[in-house]
């Protein structure tokens, strides 16, 4: 199977290999709301009420494979599962800001 970061290893162009880890509808998101603390599926599903469970699951599943999210299980009853960022995760965190600043001064100010 050929992994997506062997298939980022191959791009040239810097902005195609991160938009190949990060691109998509949900994965900017659900970064931005892992971006400051660990949160639990539910909380990330809270804050994504559009977002189905199907999906939210795909998504984080593509993003811990890829090295962005880590998914920690404890044995508990209820179940618990946690999410949070890795280092090359957690190193997005400035363009998301900065994403967010564009969106509230050129989106959200425009209202």
């Amino acid at each position: 199977m050929v992994t997506k970061a062997a298939n980022i290893q191959e791009v040239k162009c810097p902005v195609t290999g991160m938009l190949q880890l990060i691109g998509g509808k949900w994965k900017p998101i659900i970064l931005y709301c892992l971006r400051s603390e660990t949160r639990r599926f539910g909380e990330i599903s809270a804050r994504i009420p559009i977002l189905s469970r199907k999906v939210l699951t795909e998504q984080l599943k593509e993003l811990e494979r890829d090295g962005l999210v880590i998914r920690e299980q404890f044995n508990e009853i209820p179940p618990r599962v946690e999410y949070t960022l890795t280092e090359l995760g957690k190193s997005l965190t400035p363009v998301l800001n900065e994403m967010e600043k564009w969106g509230m001064e050129n989106i959200i100010a425009k209202r």
